[in-house]
């Protein structure tokens, strides 16, 4: 019988593509190797033919991929010798910073916006240990606050201007190349704070290094030793697709939104912190923003459960909905290889699932012919 190795994070998976030393103490929950699954189903609705997965990270402890980036951000901050980090929150990087603190033994400050966070995600944070600031404005108000109190009490933040975390997050682009064997031809994720678009091109980047393709020893562009040298170098990268929701644009406003509005929580960001970082990569890559509405993200979102059985939170979807828009229109091309990030589970946000469900339930009496009855009247072909 052979046994797996015992998968215990992505840190020590991608220890030599990450800044960390052989004394660094790793602060792991076990993230990534998340599954890349190909949908059955949904291409089927579409009139184009293409190859679509979904990257559902989902399945990372805390529920999000937040926790790619937390385990390399806290791990950091304690090499550091930091003893609280703080965050500004939507509430998946609340419930993954505290998540991650509590690993730690080490403080968690969390601001959230007052009444626009999730309860599944206020759950975990709460659950965890974090001392949870309500802030009576939006997240851009909880990140400029942060940004603040940063400079005037001895705490380390977490947010996607750590650029540890982006780090982490990149390992993402790593595990989709070596399961495909290649890079995707698009690649397409809901975008709030842009720090996951701009984190997915590193890893891309990275993979497909100038020097790469020669895999040679001498490679400058990885200070002398290349990582990737193994006979079998991806030199291509995808087409980077960013979709924001339509009441949460910035991207396709071209400026800044003060008062963000959208159902997908997650991406209710007016004020993206890796705005310059996330134009850049739609640069050099070649793709586009684009944006969604509210209907659209829902209709996505159950068609995943329904058609898929996965069951993401709403902003994942908004990922899903605009490229099968794409799709059908032409603009991601028949044939092509895509992937689409599903930033968090379902459970983060069960109320707006139970709202949008029809789902039907039904009561009977404890009796075996009323219980037959219901499941003959309602059997599907």
């Amino acid at each position: 019988m052979t046994f797996r190795t015992r998968y215990t994070g992505l840190i020590e998976n991608y220890r030599d593509r990450l800044p960390v030393s052989d004394d660094t103490r790793i602060i792991s929950l076990g993230e990534g190797n998340t599954p890349l699954i190909k949908l059955n189903n949904i291409p089927d609705l579409l009139d184009k033919k293409v190859d679509l997965y979904v990257k559902y990270e989902g399945l990372n402890p805390t529920g999000s991929f937040k926790d790619r980036g937390m385990t390399m951000a806290v791990t950091k901050a304690v090499e550091d010798g930091a003893k609280a980090i703080i965050c500004a929150s939507t509430g998946n990087t609340s419930a993954s910073a505290a998540a991650y603190a509590a690993r730690a033994g080490i403080t968690a400050f969390v601001l959230i916006p007052d009444g626009k966070i999730a309860q599944g995600k206020l759950a975990q944070a709460m659950m965890e240990g974090a001392v949870i600031l309500q802030v009576k404005g939006n997240f851009d108000d909880g990140m400029r606050l942060v940004k603040e109190v940063a400079k005037e009490a001895p705490v380390t933040i977490v947010n996607s201007i750590n650029p540890y975390r982006l780090q982490g997050q990149k390992t993402a682009a790593f595990e989709i190349v070596e399961e495909l064997g290649r890079a995707p031809d698009f690649h397409c994720l809901p975008v709030g704070n842009a720090g996951n678009i701009t984190a997915h091109w590193i890893g891309y980047s990275e993979y497909a290094c100038e020097k790469g393709a020669q895999a040679t020893a001498a490679c400058a562009h990885c200070n002398g030793v290349c990582p990737y040298a193994t006979g079998s170098i991806v030199t291509t990268r995808p087409k980077m697709v960013g979709y924001q929701a339509s009441g949460s644009a910035p991207f396709l406003r071209g400026e800044m939104v003060d008062d963000p509005e959208t159902v997908a929580t997650a991406i209710r960001i007016g004020h993206p912190q890796s705005w310059d970082h996330a134009w850049k990569v739609h640069k050099e890559s070649g793709g586009w923003f684009d944006e969604c509405s509210d209907e659209e993200i829902l209709a996505a979102q159950k068609l995943l459960a329904e058609k898929e059985g996965v069951f993401c939170e709403p902003a994942s979807a908004t990922s899903v909905a605009g490229a099968m828009r794409d799709i059908n229109s032409g603009k991601i091309p028949e044939n092509s290889c895509v992937v689409c990030t599903l930033t968090g589970h379902g459970l983060k946000d069960p109320d707006t699932a139970i709202k949008q469900s029809n789902a039907p339930v039904i009561a009977v009496d404890a009796k075996l012919e009323q219980v037959k009855s219901a499941i003959l009247e309602n059997m599907t072909d």
